[in-house]
């Protein structure tokens, strides 16, 4: 478990669209041990600090007595890391197919429409049962809609089909981002 040693409040971001409102933060600490964090809402400019000084360290024995915790602890770490990060690519799909079909369905062939619609109802279920197995295949299921969606987009604007979002667009909407499975593309990061 982490130890809190602050807490941080950014206050006046202006209601947004989720992914809208741009936060720059940065974190600071000095030779001394004095953590600085600064964040400011890039929009309004609106910033704040906070200054965190080391008040009570921890002992050798502590610091021992929390590395054996989390050594012992590292198998269940991973697991519910996993679990996380799979229900927050789902929900981040799921939001994505939505605005997406929000912003072009009429563009999209029926039945295509109607399979992501399917599967994001179905994978929204799964994150709210948080059924692992469940996200992992609407997840797959979604991405292929997707995949079928650019595809008929594409076939439509190389026969002379009308200029659209597909119009010389990636291959799927979640380049380097979530795929199937809940795993972001690219080599492991340790």
């Amino acid at each position: 478990d982490n130890k809190q040693i602050g807490i941080f409040h950014l206050d006046g971001i202006a209601p947004a669209p989720r992914g809208v409102p741009q936060i720059e933060v940065t974190f600071d600490i000095d030779a001394n041990g004095i953590l600085n964090v600064s964040a400011v809402d890039k929009a309004t400019g609106k910033e704040q600090h906070i200054r965190i000084e080391a008040s009570s360290g921890l002992s050798d024995a502590e610091i021992q007595r929390m590395r054996d915790e989390a050594k012992a602890n590292e198998a269940a770490d991973k697991a519910e890391k996993e679990r996380i990060d799979k229900i927050n690519n789902a929900d981040a799909l799921t939001f994505q197919a939505e605005k997406f079909l929000k912003e072009n369905g009429d563009k999209v062939p029926a039945d295509v429409k109607s399979e992501v619609e399917t599967n994001c109802n179905a994978l929204k279920e799964a994150v709210k049962a948080q059924n692992l197995a469940d996200i992992d295949k609407y997840s797959e299921a979604l991405n292929k809609a997707f995949e079928k969606m650019y595809q008929a987009g594409q076939q439509a604007g190389a026969q002379g089909g009308p200029q659209g979002p597909f119009q010389g667009g990636p291959q799927g909407p979640f380049n380097g981002g979530p795929q199937p499975g809940g795993q972001p593309e690219g080599p492991d990061e340790q």
